[in-house]
C-alpha cells in the first residue's frame, strides 16, 4: 500500500490553490471569508516586499511558504475541532486564521533597518509580530475587536511563552490559542523538505546569536531532543489539539490518519539514520531541497 503524504493531498507550494482549499474548509462553518483572502495576499506583499515601508523577507526558514503551511494546519485543526466537538464561534476561528496569516511577520524588517537580515530577530519576533497587527490592522481590514484575541494566538507560538499563565478570556479563546501554537509547529515539522530547510534555520539562529549551535550538524543532532519537547507541548500544555487533524482527515477523505503525525514520524526517523550513519557526510544525505542555495547558505558569512 503506497504511504499517505500531505503533499500528496495537497500541494501548498501552490498558494492560489492553497487559498481556495482554506476557504473550501472554513466555509464550511463559517462565512465572511472576504478579509481572511485579502490578507492572504497583502501578507504575500509583504514577504515578497511589496508591502510600504517593509523590506522583502530574508529569513528562508520563516518565510512566506511557512506561513502558508501553518495556516492551512490551523483550517485543518479547527475543522476537526468542529467535527469532533462543537463549532467553535465565528469570531474565533476568524481571530485564528488572520493570526495564522500574520504569525511571523516579525521576521521582516522595516526599509531603514539594512544591517543583517531578519533572523536578527528570532527572540523577538513573536512581540515584533503582534506589533505589526497593531499598527497595520486597519491597513489589513481588521476591526479592532479582534486583535486582542489575534495578540494572544500570535504569543502562543512563541516556545517560550508561559501558555498556561496567558490571559485568555475564555476556554474557547485558550483552545483557540493552542491550534495556532500546535499549527506552528505541524505546519513546520511535517514539511517534506523540513530536514534541508533545518540548515536554513541553523543560519538563522547562528545570526540571532542563539548558543549551542555551532555546527549545521547540530541543528540535525538537536531536532532529536527538539521533537521530545515538542510533542510534549503539543499534548500537555497546548491541550492536544493535534488530534482534531485525525478527525479532519477522516471525515473530509476517508482516511483514518493524523497525516501531520505520520509526515513529522517519518522525518524524525529519516533524522536518526542520519545522526548514526558516519559512513559519509550528512549533506549527502538531504536531496530534496535546494542544493544550490544550501551551498551558498554554506559559504556566507553573517556580518552583525
Amino acid at each position: 500500500m503506497q504511504q499517505l503524504q500531505l503533499s500528496k493531498l495537497l500541494n501548498t507550494h501552490d498558494h492560489q490553490k492553497t487559498l481556495e482549499e482554506i476557504k473550501r474548509i472554513y466555509t464550511k462553518n463559517y462565512s465572511g471569508f472576504e478579509i481572511i483572502e485579502s490578507c492572504f495576499f497583502l501578507i504575500r506583499d509583504l514577504f515578497e516586499g511589496k508591502f510600504p515601508g517593509y523590506q522583502k523577507c530574508n529569513t528562508q526558514y520563516h518565510d512566506f511558504q511557512h506561513t502558508v503551511d501553518a495556516t492551512v494546519a490551523a483550517v485543518r485543526i479547527l475543522d476537526g475541532y468542529n467535527i469532533r466537538r462543537k463549532i467553535m464561534p465565528q469570531k474565533i476561528a476568524y481571530s485564528l486564521i488572520l493570526a495564522s496569516l500574520l504569525h511571523d511577520v516579525g521576521y521582516i524588517q522595516e526599509d531603514w533597518d539594512t544591517e543583517g537580515t531578519g533572523a536578527k530577530y528570532t527572540a523577538i519576533h513573536v512581540q515584533r509580530s503582534v506589533d505589526f497587527v497593531k499598527r497595520h490592522y486597519d491597513t489589513l481590514g481588521i476591526d479592532a475587536e479582534y486583535i486582542p484575541l489575534m495578540a494572544l494566538c500570535i504569543q502562543s507560538t512563541g516556545l517560550s511563552a508561559k501558555f498556561e499563565a496567558m490571559d485568555f478570556v475564555s476556554k474557547e479563546h485558550k483552545i483557540a490559542g493552542a491550534m495556532m501554537g500546535t499549527a506552528d509547529l505541524l505546519g513546520q515539522m511535517s514539511d517534506r523538505e523540513y530536514l534541508e530547510k533545518l540548515l536554513f534555520l541553523y543560519y538563522e539562529f547562528k545570526e540571532a546569536g542563539i548558543p549551542g549551535y555551532t555546527t549545521e550538524f547540530d541543528i540535525i543532532r538537536k531536532t532529536i531532543d527538539f521533537y521530545v519537547m515538542t510533542v510534549k507541548r503539543m499534548k500537555s500544555t497546548l491541550l492536544n489539539v493535534q488530534q482534531y487533524c485525525l478527525y479532519h482527515f477522516d471525515n473530509r477523505y476517508g482516511i483514518h490518519s493524523n497525516l501531520y503525525m505520520l509526515a513529522i514520524n517519518r522525518n524524525i526517523r529519516y533524522i536518526k539514520k542520519i545522526i548514526a550513519d558516519e559512513s559519509t557526510n550528512f549533506r549527502h544525505k538531504l536531496k530534496r531541497g535546494d542544493q544550490y542555495q544550501l551551498h551558498m547558505l554554506s559559504q556566507k558569512t553573517i556580518h552583525h
